[in-house]
Parts: C-alpha cells; sequence; structure tokens
C-alpha cells in the first residue's frame, strides 16, 4: 500500500502529548493487559485469539524541515487489544498523538529538521477475529445506523455512481448478503491482475476496474466501490499482514456491512484476513495513509513486519 500525500489534517480536541525522547512508550488507548498475559476472549461468536508482533521501521531522508501525519499504530479496539507497544523516533523530536473520535484509530504527528530521520514502532497485539456468518443477510438502506450511511456514499477513489450500472449488470440478479459480497471478491480475483507498478497514488476503482491490474489498495476499493453501487455500505481497511510476496508493506482489505455488522474481506486472497491486525478504517485511501508527508522527505527503507507469537511465549 502506498503512502498518500493530501492536504493538512487538522488536530482533533483533547490530544495526548508524547514528551520528546529519542525512545517513547506510548500509551495505549484503553487499559492494556500485560505482556504475556492471555485475557479471555468475549463471550459470542469468536474465534480464538492469536497474539502478533509488530516490527515496523520507516526510514526517510529529509532534504529540508518536514512535517509527518503517521498511522502506524496497531488499534486498541474492533477485536484487537495492545498488550505493549513502543515507539523510536531519531533525535529528540517531540510527538504528538490523537485519536480519530468515532473509529478510535491513532495518528501521530511531528516535525524534523534536514537529514535521516527513521520511525520505529513496535507492538504485541491480541487479535480475537469474529466468526464469519455465511448466511448474513444485507440490511436494508432505511434499516442501517446513523452512522453507518455515510458509507455509501461515493468518495474520491470508490466512484461508485459511475460503476454502478456495472456492479448492477454483474451482481444485481445474485441472492443479496454475505454470498453476493463474496462473489464480489471471486470476481476482482479472477478478472484483476496483482502486478506491483500499475498504479498511482492518484489512481481510483474505475482505472482499476478499466485496466485491469491494480495492488491491494486497489483491489479492495474495487470491493468498496461495487458494494456501495449496489448499496451495501462498505468501507477500507489497513493493517499488518503476513504474506510472502510482495515484500513486507502494509496491507488493505475492505469490509461490508452485513449482518448488522462489519465484515472482513480480502480479494487479493494474499493473506488470512482474520490475522489482520488493524490499523486504521476509513472511507478510502485517503483516510488512512500510513504517511502524509509535507516537506521534501525521500522513503529510504519500509519494513512493516508482523509474526505471529506462539501460544506458550
Amino acid at each position: 500500500m502506498t503512502a498518500t500525500l493530501l492536504a493538512p489534517v487538522p488536530a482533533q480536541p483533547t490530544p495526548a502529548q508524547v514528551p520528546a525522547s529519542s525512545s517513547a512508550t506510548i500509551p495505549s488507548t484503553q487499559n492494556a493487559a500485560p505482556v504475556g498475559t492471555q485475557p479471555s476472549p468475549p463471550q459470542g461468536s469468536q474465534a480464538p485469539a492469536k497474539t502478533f508482533d509488530i516490527d515496523c521501521e520507516l526510514s526517510y531522508q529529509l532534504g529540508g524541515p518536514t512535517d509527518f501525519l503517521f498511522q502506524i499504530h496497531a488499534m486498541n479496539a474492533m477485536n484487537q487489544q495492545i498488550l505493549s507497544e513502543s515507539l523510536e523516533v531519531t533525535a529528540n523530536v517531540p510527538v504528538h498523538m490523537f485519536e480519530d473520535p468515532t473509529v478510535h484509530h491513532r495518528f501521530m504527528r511531528l516535525h524534523a529538521e534536514a537529514g535521516p530521520f527513521k520511525v520505529h514502532y513496535r507492538a504485541r497485539v491480541l487479535r480475537t477475529p469474529q466468526v464469519v456468518d455465511t448466511s448474513a443477510p444485507e440490511v436494508p438502506v432505511g434499516q442501517l445506523p446513523d452512522d453507518v450511511l455515510h458509507n455509501l456514499m461515493p468518495t474520491r477513489y470508490c466512484e461508485s455512481d459511475l460503476l454502478g450500472r456495472t456492479a448492477a449488470k454483474l451482481f444485481g440478479a445474485m441472492p443479496q448478503g454475505y454470498g453476493r459480497v463474496k462473489a464480489i471478491c471471486d470476481w476482482i480475483h479472477a478478472n484483476i491482475d496483482y502486478q506491483i507498478g500499475s498504479t498511482q497514488a492518484t489512481s481510483t476503482a474505475r482505472d482499476v476496474y478499466l485496466q485491469r491490474a491494480g495492488v491491494c489498495r486497489d483491489f479492495a476499493h474495487l470491493g468498496v466501490t461495487f458494494c456501495r453501487a449496489l448499496n451495501i455500505p462498505a468501507r477500507l481497511v489497513v493493517g499488518y499482514a503476513r504474506f510472502e510476496e510482495p515484500p513486507p508493506d502494509f496491507h488493505a482489505v475492505f469490509e461490508a456491512f452485513i449482518g448488522n455488522r462489519w465484515v472482513l474481506f480480502d480479494p487479493t486472497e494474499m493473506s488470512p484476513v482474520d490475522e489482520l491486525v488493524r490499523i486504521a478504517t476509513g472511507r478510502d485511501a485517503k483516510d488512512v495513509a500510513f504517511a502524509t508527508i509535507f516537506g521534501p522527505a525521500q522513503m529510504v527503507s519500509m519494513n512493516p513486519l508482523i509474526s505471529e507469537v506462539p501460544a506458550a511465549a
């Protein structure tokens, strides 16, 4: 997944301020359990919990003063619990943290001067996936929760208004529910080639549909777009995922609102979707870029790594 350069984001109210240091431990937004403890999964339709270690390092060469807005912290919500986490940045760069007030993903703002610059984030995360209900029905628009409705609308990268006729022709006659969303994923997987370098940061779902190639972000955008065109709320999700190819990168999938809850789907089929450690959720890529950069910065290396912790660890 590629970082996008967006307009400045205004600061949110009641931010958390992290003291300037070369190595800072970032407090999670909820009470974190000590490393080594395994909280009991909540009651309900959930699969066995797994624990993952995140080790994310981003390196840049800065040609002058640069401001960053990062989204690399694992969420401490949505079936995830932060057991521990830490952050290291080069030099004594002050770090400013704040949280999205609705979906609770975290932002990190900082300013750095010219020269080499590196961010190193580590975390141990307990992931408790929900069991998928393959009989989940679609929810009529009139019965959707108020805070879900905006996920029906066209957005910059997901032009559901322009692809509405296509979606209706491909999927409109299918039985509604989980099976139709799965059919959308199967169609994307079969008809869109996964090809690194085939798209740009400005490529939209319509572009991907026409050229029939893209990367994980593009696959997810097309899934979101087809769902919205069929009156199924959908949104983009990015996180840490394990896959052999391509080289380590952030991974994008999407989720659809069916059966009165959000359900994850991955049209790339590159990684088990129930092992994705979520970073952020948004309407499309403009909401979930891992790095938004204001200044002369060139990326030197990127290593967003994830590994499963053995049950006895």
